[in-house]
C-alpha cells in the first residue's frame, strides 16, 4: 500500500466497494440517471455580458512563442499583459 497504510486499514475506511462486472454493465450515464440535476448544472452558466477578450490569429516568432510557453498555464495572459504595457 501507500504511504505507511495497510490493504486492512484501507479496507476498514472503505465505504466505497470495487465494482463489479455486473455494475459496470448495468452503469448509465449520470444525465440518465439524473437528469433534472443535469440539466440544471447544463444550466448554471449563461453568456457572457459583455466578452472582454476577442480570438484573434497572430503570428508571433517561434522563439518568442517557446519563452513564453515555457513559464506554464496562463502564458496566453502573460501575452496580453506584456502588449498592454507597450501599447501606446
Amino acid at each position: 500500500m501507500t504511504k505507511g497504510y495497510t490493504q486492512a486499514d484501507m479496507d476498514a475506511v472503505s465505504d466505497n466497494p470495487e465494482l463489479t462486472a455486473d455494475d459496470i454493465a448495468s452503469a448509465v450515464p449520470f444525465v440518465d440517471a439524473f437528469p433534472d440535476l443535469a440539466a440544471k448544472m447544463r444550466a448554471t452558466r449563461g453568456p457572457q455580458k459583455k466578452p472582454t477578450k476577442q480570438p484573434i490569429t497572430l503570428r508571433l516568432d517561434g522563439d518568442i512563442l517557446d519563452r513564453f510557453r515555457a513559464t506554464g498555464p496562463g502564458w496566453q495572459v502573460r501575452i496580453n499583459d506584456a502588449l498592454r504595457k507597450v501599447a501606446p
